[in-house]
């Protein structure tokens, strides 16, 4: 009779093997979580585009690099104190520490809640009127408000939002077209993300198509919106960019001074990169107050959950700062000037720590929005059973997605032998999905495993009809597979998985 292990090979082999595979390369390794014993390899040392499975190495470098327990602070301060009747005649200085969480909500907050706290904290100490200036400030972070290799495509979405050490509410803004009966109107929410609507919408004469396009050059905060609508459109609502978080900071803390009667007279005023930061404000800056972040632990979960990647490059950022502040990295004689390019140098040196041969990850960025990442599901399995070893590896298992639970595995793989058991990091890029983490397998063992499979384009027929399943779905095949090892027989993976037409191919965690 075969052995556990041929006969997981033989089924994985069988399903890999489907002729709609011919163009497309698949990297899976899996190995035994105890002993680091191979239980299945295929081009495990061959290197691939992770996608988000990159955020698996960022979550590692932050907690390795800062603890589960560390926090962000943003501060609020004065130029000078204010005066016995109230008045501030000097600026207010709001300065970013990286906080990928402030505005951004929770069962227990706002998204102005961080807001109203520092207007209360003025409003306490006697402050009604302030005739300076309020200076958001985002210069902690040396460095381009995006990752490197983030394609100019995607930086006018939410989910490429700029990189700012003050960001707030997830760096993004509500854009609406439509509503109320009008098919053409266009709206943004906040008001405070001085977004200029420039809206040339008109409504579509019979048989005319001009699509609703949206367009914002980088940089500038003018929104370009055109085409045609039908009379009896539904409304639409999109998760966009904002184009200078600091300054949506700024405008929301003025909208609360506002709120707790503190009348500001004074401009908003941002403070970038590569002009001198905080020092330049003048020496003898009051301190006034500090918000504070749930500890990185809680800010890992969000992260890996939700596939954020705005936190996951705030956060390479944030061990880049470390390492700045440690002054070298790796021996190198002339560290970098960009906070990045030392949170890569910390990666290297992370990888190093755990036994991942040189050049079998190489990274960018932090989220794996760029496909320059490269990583070989080998380095992967290696970087997983190091972490396991590690004083905060449940912080980081408890991160993951669980497979028919939650996170961005929540309507996957359910009803299956995966489902609660399976934790893992999706990834999806266009041509580009992979699926690594850990999970106990029929016989009781646990496993560590990553899946990629990259230049892979559903089949499709004549009328452009997808004739497969979303490549996900192969994905959790292969999966369950894994799920299964050590059943006598090894069942194979439904046919449905790899037959049901689902939809287009698209960007997504």
């Amino acid at each position: 009779m075969p052995s556990a292990r041929e006969r997981m090979a033989d089924a994985i082999g069988a399903y890999i093997a489907q002729p709609r595979f011919a163009h497309a390369t698949w990297g899976i390794d899996v190995i035994d979580l105890s002993d680091g014993r191979t239980l299945y390899r295929r081009n495990a040392d061959k290197l691939f585009i992770p996608a988000s499975n990159a955020k698996l190495y960022t979550a590692a470098l932050a907690l390795h690099t800062l603890g589960p327990r560390y926090r962000f602070h943003t501060s609020l301060y004065a130029s000078r104190a204010p005066s016995a009747n109230g008045t501030l005649r000097g600026n207010l200085i709001l300065y970013g520490r990286g906080d990928p969480s402030l505005g951004m909500g929770s069962d227990t907050q706002t998204p102005t809640d961080w807001a109203d706290k520092l207007a209360t904290v003025l409003a306490a100490r006697g402050v009604k009127r302030i005739t300076g200036d309020l200076i958001a400030d985002d210069t902690y972070y040396a460095g381009p408000p995006f990752g490197a290799g983030w394609e100019a495509s995607d930086l006018l979405s939410g989910f490429a939002a700029p990189v700012s050490a003050l960001s707030v509410q997830g760096n993004t803004f509500t854009l609406r077209v439509g509503g109320n009966g009008a098919c053409c109107t266009a709206s943004v929410d906040p008001l405070a993300a001085d977004v200029r609507i420039l809206n040339t919408l008109h409504r579509s004469a019979p048989g005319e198509y001009d699509p609703l396009g949206l367009y914002r050059a980088p940089g500038s905060n003018r929104l370009y919106v055109f085409g045609a609508r039908p009379p009896s459109s539904k409304p639409r609502v999109f998760n966009l960019a904002t184009p200078d978080p600091a300054r949506l900071a700024g405008g929301l803390l003025a909208d609360a001074l506002a709120r707790h009667g503190i009348r500001f007279t004074g401009r908003i005023r941002t403070q970038h990169w590569p002009h001198p930061g905080e020092d330049e404000h003048g020496k003898g800056l009051v301190r006034i107050t500090d918000v504070r972040s749930a500890p990185l632990g809680t800010l890992i979960r969000h992260m890996l959950k939700h596939s954020d990647n705005l936190y996951a490059q705030l956060l390479l950022m944030a061990s880049g700062k470390h390492q700045s502040e440690i002054g070298t990295c790796l021996g190198q004689r002339h560290p970098p000037t960009l906070t990045a390019y030392w949170g890569i140098c910390a990666m290297r040196a992370m990888l190093r720590d755990a036994g991942i041969a040189a050049g079998s990850a190489f990274f960018e960025e932090g989220s794996g929005l760029s496909r320059k990442d490269r990583v070989t599901p080998e380095a992967t399995t290696r970087l997983l059973r190091w972490l396991d070893r590690q004083r905060f590896a449940n912080d980081l298992k408890q991160a993951l997605p669980v497979a028919g639970v939650d996170g961005t595995l929540r309507y996957r793989m359910r009803g299956t032998p995966a489902a609660g058991n399976l934790h893992a990091k999706t990834g999806t890029l266009r041509y580009a999905y992979t699926l690594s983490g850990y999970v106990r397998s029929a016989n009781g063992q646990p496993l560590a495993f990553s899946i990629m499979l990259n230049d892979y384009a559903r089949p499709r027929n004549t009328d452009g009809r997808p004739t497969a399943g979303r490549a996900t779905r192969d994905i959790d095949a292969i999966a369950r597979l894994i799920t299964e090892y050590g059943n006598v027989p090894l069942p194979p993976p439904s046919a449905s998985s790899s037959t049901i037409p689902t939809g287009k191919d698209s960007k997504s965690p």
